[in-house]
């Protein structure tokens, strides 16, 4: 079939945009490998939430890309192999698609490459829109001419709409040639985290009459404000104990150090103490002890968020385990997440030391930190039917792809 004029032109003007460097030195995975595209980066991690998902039900691997110059957000480079997407050049698009040759592909984001995904459309494999609500494109060839987006999105073999009007909108671009199915927004789902039930159970009692808080994830520059916080809030309410978890195990001992030189009382949880009543600080060196620590604390400071640089880290490993959340403005890294936990009243942004203790304070009251436990779990239960419903369709349509060749 002919392409559309629009179509035409702006593929003709693609080829004089300049290239961009192409990062090819890895090596493409083996086996089926399902290409993730997401052009907003602050969603790439419910992108590669729901590839993961879809990736352990077809035995297959991740490729996640973001636009050129972007950084994906920590700890994807474990989920998935992440690299820059080709400019709309088309010799760029040519050696991307001749590398990665990927089985299949997903598309997330408002933003459409029309040369991209025409290149990827030709390939013969099956192409999704995710999250789509009023997709626009790169660029224009001509405010002269028409917009190629109808011809665009009529590549895709199925589009999952935010809601219904964008649903019709879309329905009424493509004509029905594709799928159009109403999901809700993409959100991210992380999986609880474990914990020792013993462990659990022994804590539990040994604070059964004490209040307690939870710095979570703390770099080495927010440390002194998390102790100045405990000895302001411990005036407060004397009995009040601090569980401190660095970022890092190797920070452990200055945090320790630091620590006993202001004068506070340390258990070591790592070398099997329990706090005793002279105990301020119950100090834990592994961030993999967190999935008990979120149980055991009704209120976590989420740290790698106070100082720039460190851009933040998963509010939701809190938020699903019952525990409400502070944290500082530097959280990049996870801003989506942290927005919606913000906008449900789930968690609360602090700037210094005097704003943490404050709110510490007022979620000192039971129906307070209910009201924002119960909050943040609605809102990291809101994503699962969004996910469930997205892998099933996608994985239907691929064994159905599969199945043709």
């Amino acid at each position: 079939m002919a392409k559309p004029l629009s179509l035409t032109t702006y593929l003709a003007l693609a080829r004089r945009e300049k290239s961009t460097p192409l990062d090819l030195k890895q090596d493409r995975p083996s086996g089926y490998l399902i290409w993730l595209h997401c052009n907003d980066v602050q969603r790439a991690t419910a992108l590669a939430d729901l590839g993961q998902r879809l990736a352990a039900q077809i035995d297959a691997q991740l490729l996640l890309t973001v636009p050129h110059g972007s950084t994906c957000p920590v700890g994807l480079e474990e989920i998935a192999t992440c690299a820059f997407a080709p400019s709309e050049n088309a010799e760029d698009i040519a050696k991307f698609l001749n590398h990665w040759r990927p089985d299949s592909a997903i598309w997330m984001g408002r933003e459409l490459r029309a040369g991209l995904i025409q290149a990827t459309h030709d390939t013969g494999i099956p192409l999704f829109l995710i999250d789509a609500d009023d997709p626009t494109l790169t660029a224009r060839p001509s405010r002269w001419l028409p917009s190629p987006k109808r011809a665009v999105l009529q590549m895709f073999d199925h589009i999952f709409a935010r809601e219904d009007a964008a649903a019709q909108r879309i329905s009424r671009l493509v004509r029905y040639t594709a799928p159009v199915t109403v999901t809700g927004p993409l959100i991210e789902e992380n999986p609880v985290l474990p914990c020792n039930a013993d462990d659990l159970e022994a804590l539990s009692e040994t604070l059964v009459a004490r209040a307690c808080w939870l710095a979570a994830r703390v770099q080495p520059d927010e440390l002194p404000l998390v102790l100045d916080t405990q000895r302001s809030i411990s005036r407060l309410s004397p009995r009040i104990l601090l569980i401190l978890v660095p970022d890092s195990a190797n920070d452990a001992a200055d945090f320790r150090r630091l620590s006993r030189d202001l004068g506070f009382h340390i258990a070591q949880w790592d070398d099997g103490d329990f706090p005793s009543e002279k105990t301020d600080i119950l100090l834990a060196e592994n961030p993999k002890e967190l999935g008990l620590f979120y149980r055991i604390a009704p209120i976590t400071f989420v740290g790698s968020s106070l100082k720039p640089g460190h851009g933040g880290r998963d509010p939701f490993d809190a938020a699903a385990l019952g525990s409400a959340v502070l944290y500082g403005p530097s959280v990049h890294n996870h801003l989506n997440a942290y927005t919606r936990l913000a906008n449900a009243h789930a968690a609360r942004v602090v700037q210094n030391a005097p704003s943490l203790v404050r709110a510490l304070e007022e979620l000192m009251a039971p129906d307070k930190v209910a009201t924002m436990v119960h909050a943040g779990w609605d809102t990291v239960s809101q994503g699962a039917g969004v996910i469930n419903q997205i892998v099933s369709d996608i994985s239907a349509a691929i064994d159905k792809a599969e199945a043709k060749t």
